[in-house]
């Protein structure tokens, strides 16, 4: 009878050979500490829990890091951090709680090499949004990311989001007034009176139109520091998002009818603003979610139609030991 063949040895089936583990068995050829060690680009797919929206799908891409406090530790286990990460988010929702017993359990499957872990998750948020008068909806993308880190036994949760939005210049509206004006008193230069017929009729031509503000698809970008005392079963994503779009009142839209977007020219006729508005609105409303984030880094960034540059705003809370307003995304 032919004998089993193990295709991991090249023995028989009852007797199994041990593999080399170069990194335990080899010491580093040049001896140091590394602050991080791990893999990027990992494909996740993970339910996450939102205190508003509840358990939500999202396709995410992770980084998953530890450190090395031995010098002569050759390498750590990569595929211990992998089969972790898959095992804890396969079928329960992600929250911070979740995360922190994730890094925990990574650090531990070190055995002893590591005493730090890095996290950083990044995956749209897709929401579904109702539209501005019509009773049609559609799905809008915020990009989100989720930066977490064990470190001496702390754990520190930050959240990052990307929330889209429209701003109309104020000078330019001026200007466009102005220009209005003019086209008005040369139209009308030789009548001393004009009826409101005449002067409906004049604004719903062409006429009424001869120089328009310029807006732009703008963007806040916002890191923040969740405070350790907010509840650990679900992350405060939504409530965020609803928050800065409140704030700034131009939402980007999704499905859209002509009585949608008339709404929307409304909208941003009502709100105009420079990027240092948005982001003063924006702070504004920031400061006033002391049960969920600790501090903030926010950057309103206006990709303008008139310049092939962009107007952008930078402004924190300014707590010590928190953000500072680093030039940078």
């Amino acid at each position: 009878m032919n004998k089993m063949v193990n295709p991991d040895t090249d023995q028989d089936s009852q007797s199994v050979r041990t593999l080399p583990d170069i990194t335990r068995s080899s010491a580093a050829d040049i001896q140091s500490t590394l602050d991080w060690v791990g893999m990027a680009g990992i494909a996740l797919p993970l339910l996450l829990n939102d205190r508003d929206q509840g358990v939500v799908r999202c396709d995410a891409s992770v980084q998953t890091y530890v450190n090395i406090t031995d010098p002569a530790t050759k390498g750590i286990h990569m595929s211990r951090l992998y089969l972790l990460l898959q095992e804890r988010c396969a079928d329960q929702p992600l929250t911070p709680k979740l995360l922190t017993e994730l890094m925990l359990e990574q650090c531990e499957s070190q055995e002893g090499i590591s005493d730090a872990v890095s996290l950083h998750l990044s995956f749209d948020l897709v929401l579904n949004r109702p539209a501005l008068k019509s009773e049609n909806s559609g799905w809008k993308a915020y990009p989100v990311e989720i930066e977490a880190e064990l470190r001496n036994g702390d754990v520190e949760i930050d959240l990052k989001l990307s929330v889209p939005y429209s701003s109309t210049c104020p000078c330019s509206a001026s200007l466009s007034r102005q220009l209005l004006e003019e086209a008005l008193q040369q139209d009308f230069a030789d009548q001393t009176n004009i009826s409101k017929a005449q002067l409906s009729e004049w604004l719903l031509s062409e006429r009424g139109s001869v120089a328009t503000p310029h807006s732009q698809r703008s963007w806040a970008y916002l890191k923040l520091w969740l405070d350790n005392r907010a509840e650990n079963e679900a992350f405060p994503f939504v409530q965020l998002i609803d928050c800065v779009e409140a704030a700034l009142q131009t939402p980007v839209q999704t499905a859209v009818k002509r009585e949608d977007e008339q709404a929307f020219a409304e909208l941003n006729g009502s709100n105009l603003m420079f990027c240092e508005d948005a982001a003063r609105r924006v702070r504004s409303v920031l400061m006033q979610q002391d049960a969920l984030i600790r501090d903030f880094w926010l950057k309103v960034s206006h990709e303008e139609s008139l310049h092939a540059h962009n107007a952008v705003a930078i402004t924190t809370r300014g707590l010590a030991g928190g953000f500072t307003p680093q030039l940078c995304w």
